[in-house]
C-alpha cells in the first residue's frame, strides 16, 4: 500500500518510489503516479454524512439482531427459539468457553465496537476535530481501526444461520426469526460501511 506522510499530505508511489503531494479530489476520481501511472489514492464513494447515516442504520439494527431469535425450531410440537447471544451461552454451558468467547466477540462485541468507533470519529470529523482531546481521541480510534476490523466476523455466523437450518430442515421445521433479517441488515450495513470507510482518508482529516 501506498504510504502517507501524515503532517504534509505527501504520499509515496510503492511502484517507482516518487513522493507526490496529496490534494482533494472529486468524487469518483482516482489519483495516478505521474512517472508511473500506478494508482496512488482516491475518495471514499461515500461522503462523512454518508458514514454517519450508515452507522447509525447499523446501531439500529445492532440490538434486534442480537436479543431478538434468529432462529424458530418446531420439533414434535415443542417450539425452541434462540437469539446470539443466547447461542454463545449455551456453547459455553458445554464446556466451550474458547469458542463461546470467540463467538461473542466477533459477532457481537468487536462489531459493536467497530461501527460505535467509525460513528464517533466522524462525529470528531464534523464537529469536534478542533478540539485538542478529541483530535487525540480521533488519532487512537484510527489506530485501533484494523484490530476491531479483523476481529468483526458477521459474515461466519450468518453462514452459520443457513448451515444450521438447512441441516435441521430433515426432521424439524425451521423459520428465521426478526432476528435473523434484522442480523442479515446488520451485516450489509457492515460490509457497505467498511467498503466505504477508508483509513488513509479518515488520517488525511487530520490535514484538512
Amino acid at each position: 500500500m501506498a504510504e502517507i506522510h501524515e503532517h504534509n499530505s505527501l504520499i509515496l508511489c510503492r511502484s517507482c518510489d516518487l513522493m507526490v503531494k496529496k490534494r482533494a479530489l472529486p468524487s469518483q476520481v482516482r489519483a495516478l503516479c505521474p512517472r508511473c501511472h500506478t494508482a496512488l489514492y482516491d475518495t471514499p464513494y461515500c461522503s462523512i454524512n454518508g458514514m454517519l447515516a450508515i452507522c447509525i442504520t447499523a446501531l439500529i439494527l445492532f440490538f434486534p439482531a442480537n436479543f431478538l431469535p434468529v432462529l424458530e425450531i418446531h420439533f414434535f410440537g415443542s417450539i425452541r427459539t434462540t437469539t446470539v447471544m443466547e447461542a454463545a451461552l449455551a456453547v459455553g454451558e458445554l464446556g466451550y468457553w474458547i469458542v463461546a468467547v470467540a463467538v461473542a466477540v466477533s459477532a457481537v462485541i468487536a462489531p459493536l465496537l467497530l461501527i460505535s468507533s467509525i460513528l464517533i470519529q466522524v462525529m470528531i470529523v464534523k464537529y469536534g476535530l478542533h478540539i485538542s482531546w478529541l483530535r487525540k481521541s480521533y488519532i487512537t480510534l484510527l489506530k485501533q481501526h484494523s484490530l476491531l476490523a479483523q476481529l468483526s466476523m458477521l459474515e461466519i455466523y450468518v453462514l452459520s444461520f443457513l448451515v444450521s437450518a438447512f441441516q435441521l430442515s430433515d426432521f424439524a421445521d425451521v423459520y428465521m426469526g426478526i432476528g435473523t433479517t434484522c442480523f442479515t441488515l446488520l451485516f450489509v450495513m457492515a460490509i457497505f460501511l467498511q467498503r466505504e470507510y477508508n483509513l488513509e482518508h479518515m488520517w488525511s482529516k487530520l490535514d484538512d
